[in-house]
């Protein structure tokens, strides 16, 4: 979720919000998903929703509140409030030495507890945006397991907060931004070109299941399969203290013993949670549950 653009309207035209309608605004944001907005980033609600006030026809901010909370077609306009609030910028392959790990010391050490009996595996993306992470990680199976893939019952579960990045994971086309960190080889190996970009392969589309989620829904987080590993990159960093125990301590339910939680660069519990033991790697760090 970084820094928004600008909307369609110009600055003179961007309905401003005041301080008041901000922190009533802010508030209920944070007590649907456990984004916080800090006062500094106040632009950010008037850049992303200042064309959807002009849209419905209200007059400020309050108005909007107001139509949240008890406007008729209500849930609608919280998926149009949930689009706009969150910013969905990512690639097939994004962090290659931090996937790197993944693939030869996290995969592997899942993988060599599943010899005997059923082998199975089960990855969360928490968070999976278009469906590129998701993607990328039933393509790195396919790589390394190749043939012997029919042998193991694989399921990638992938959540996000966006119905229409569910909407774009689901349909699997891809534009070239999206496969800029894409080796070549690859590319021609997992997707087909069409007119209107590159569609992976049904092969590593099967492994993945797409649903949506809250993470500040307790409910949802437990329904969620329990996994080995977990994936939740780039996200907790715009979480305030309370909400990422919260979120990790839901991490920490799901995860099986000594699961994996992968999380992005600039992401860390040092100061959220004790219950995960930190491995420093070359290409960055990875939790595993302790217990």
């Amino acid at each position: 979720m970084p820094l928004p653009t600008l909307g369609t309207l110009s600055l003179r035209d961007q309905p401003k919000i005041s301080d008041t309608e901000f922190k009533e605004l802010r508030d209920y944001i944070y007590s649907l998903t456990g984004i916080d907005i800090p006062a500094e980033r106040k632009y950010l609600l008037e850049n992303r929703l200042g064309a959807r006030l002009k849209e419905l026809g209200l007059k400020n901010f309050g108005d909007y509140t107001r139509h949240l909370r008890l406007g008729v077609g209500r849930d609608a306009e919280l998926q149009q409030l949930f689009e706009r609030i969150t910013t969905n910028e990512t690639s097939f392959f994004r962090d290659q030495k931090q996937l790197d790990v993944v693939r030869d010391k996290v995969l592997p050490a899942v993988m060599d507890e599943q010899k005997g009996g059923v082998k199975e595996l089960s990855i969360w993306c928490a968070g999976c945006s278009s469906g590129e992470e998701p993607y990328t990680l039933g393509i790195m199976l396919h790589e390394m397991l190749r043939m012997s893939i029919i042998s193991w019952r694989i399921r990638i579960t992938a959540n996000d907060l966006s119905p229409a990045m569910l909407v774009k994971a689901k349909a699997g086309l891809y534009n070239d931004h999206a496969l800029r960190t894409t080796p070549k080889d690859i590319v021609d190996r997992y997707f087909t070109k069409e007119p209107g970009g590159y569609r992976i392969h049904p092969k590593v589309q099967k492994l993945v299941q797409f649903g949506p989620i809250n993470l500040n829904d307790t409910l949802a987080v437990k329904r969620v399969p329990r996994s080995q590993v977990v994936f939740c990159r780039n996200v907790i960093i715009y979480f305030d203290d309370e909400m990422k125990k919260k979120v990790i301590s839901g991490f920490y339910d799901n995860l099986q013993p000594g699961g994996y939680l992968v999380l992005g660069h600039s992401e860390s519990i040092h100061k959220i949670s004790r219950a995960f033991t930190p491995l420093m790697q070359p290409g960055g760090i990875v939790y595993q549950k302790q217990g």
